[in-house]
């Protein structure tokens, strides 16, 4: 997608559906947050073309995600990044927390943003900076609050939009730049099931539950207060996407059905070695069940996947005669088919 004249890449207008359909070709579940974060893209860049032009100036949306770790943050943001073509760098919170310059750190991160850029200044200037860990900045730990306020408060001028220096010579507007914050906000459950409370207004008919319910599920800047940022810089994070815990099924979905999924990186790998790779349903969902025990989403699939295919993938290379491998169970050994009989 060519962001300036608002068109894709196959020449379709850029619209948030367009957006999501690019998304779920290599993320699977969290529609909702898609439909979020491809509205707020569609907003954010279409000021720079052709089609919004006049005298009100549309204001900046950073983005703060939340949800646990594994459910697809990251890769929403990168996803997103490689379908409007923009430079995308990510940073963490906790690295800038602990450091004792975290101005310089900043700066790093910007800095690193013009070299995925090309050195191209413009186009740095309307890229994207993802943050993660943010929630790891609450100031509300007696042993880390300072710290944590300390880059809550560094961060607020450059998400809101401001020149800042790179090293002696040039200085990059961070106005446009687009911020992702995210994190995994534990306990911050605990807090919103205490204030959602919209039950006094008047309703008249489903449609209008439906809304409520939907406030009602919304995370509001008061609960992020409580939960320990400072209101300056939530306030600089207007909209909030939640991210839901990943299902088996939806575990089983990630190893096969995206266009980059583990199962078809390994089958070309393979491929390439001449060598068809066939696994069946069965050993995705024990991997499924094996990952889903280990609570962290989707980050230990490929661990589980790589220890399984590691033996086919040592063996193959030497042994031409292999024409196909066939893994029926993850507890049983892959089956090495020959072109040479018996």
């Amino acid at each position: 997608m060519e962001i300036p004249n608002g068109q894709t890449t196959t020449g379709k207008k850029l619209t948030p559906s367009a957006i999501v359909s690019y998304f779920d070709q290599y993320v699977i579940g969290q529609e909702e947050a898609k439909k979020i974060l491809a509205v707020v893209v569609y907003s954010h860049y279409r000021k720079f073309g052709k089609a919004i032009q006049g005298p009100v100036e549309i204001a900046k949306s950073n983005v703060l995600l939340i949800g646990p770790t594994g459910t697809g943050k990251t890769l929403l943001c990168e996803t997103l990044a490689r379908a409007i073509g923009v430079p995308f760098v990510t940073a963490n919170a906790t690295s800038l927390a602990q450091s004792k310059y975290v101005n310089e750190e900043i700066e790093a991160v910007l800095i690193r943003l013009l070299d995925r850029a090309g050195g191209d200044m413009n186009k740095a200037q309307r890229g994207i900076v993802f943050i993660d860990e943010i929630d790891k900045l609450k100031s509300t730990d007696s042993q880390r609050a300072t710290s944590g306020e300390r880059v809550q408060h560094a961060l607020l001028k450059i998400m809101e939009g401001a020149p800042v220096r790179l090293g002696n010579t040039q200085s990059m507007d961070t106005t446009n730049i687009l911020f992702i914050c995210a994190g995994a906000f534990v306990g911050l459950d605990t807090i919103t099931a205490n204030t959602h409370a919209f039950g006094f207004i008047s309703i008249g008919d489903s449609d209008n539950q439906k809304v409520l319910d939907r406030l009602n599920s919304r995370v509001k800047p008061t609960d992020l207060f409580e939960f320990g940022l400072i209101p300056e810089f939530a306030g600089r994070l207007p909209v909030i996407a939640t991210f839901k815990d990943l299902s088996k099924d939806m575990l089983l979905k990630i190893m096969v059905e995206p266009r980059n999924s583990i199962y078809h990186q390994f089958r070309e790998i393979l491929k390439n070695e001449g060598v068809e790779l066939s696994i069946e349903r069965r050993v995705f969902e024990q991997i499924a069940d094996l990952a889903f025990e280990y609570k962290v989403g989707a980050r230990s699939l490929r661990g589980i996947f790589e220890e399984m295919i590691t033996p086919v993938l040592y063996v193959t290379p030497d042994r031409p005669e292999i024409r196909k491998v066939v893994i029926k169970s993850l507890f049983e050994d892959p089956i090495f088919i020959t072109d040479q009989p018996g």
